[in-house]
């Protein structure tokens, strides 16, 4: 298998209602754009926000499985991503304890970058993430 140390993550939370059936969509490649995976769950009745906290939080501890060194986070969520490079308060108290979560994780790896994208260029996540706030779980 190739080198795990660096990950490139695409992430995207949707929810059918806001609130409403929520999901997450996560793809996670490595340096030579293979996919190590694919991960789609439904995660209740949540808010787009939650959600796209959620799919980040599922992310990092998924790259944390695998024993990453360094992420390359791609969301399309430019609150979180504003929230998270400090731009932005989080004031939300149902979104403080998620960032507090990945503000934790981070220290798990020797670099983690954010960035926003265009919800066009986070189209599989996007996809996965729909189709997860669809499905029931379990």
């Amino acid at each position: 298998m190739a080198n795990l140390d660096k990950l490139i993550l695409y992430t995207d939370g949707a929810s059918l209602g806001n609130p409403g059936r929520a999901g997450i969509g996560i793809i996670i490649y490595n340096q030579n754009r293979d996919v190590i995976r694919r991960i789609t769950e439904f995660i209740g009745i949540n808010t787009n926000n939650v959600a796209e906290y959620m799919a980040l939080i599922y992310a990092l501890q998924e790259a944390l499985y695998l024993k990453a060194k360094e992420l390359n986070c791609f969301l399309d969520s430019e609150l979180v991503v504003k929230q998270l490079e400090g731009s932005y308060k989080v004031k939300d108290s149902k979104l403080k304890p998620l960032y507090y979560q990945i503000k934790h994780l981070e220290n798990f790896f020797q670099k983690v970058s954010f960035s926003y994208i265009s919800r066009d260029r986070n189209k599989e996540a996007d996809k996965l993430a729909k189709e997860a706030a669809k499905k029931k779980r379990g």
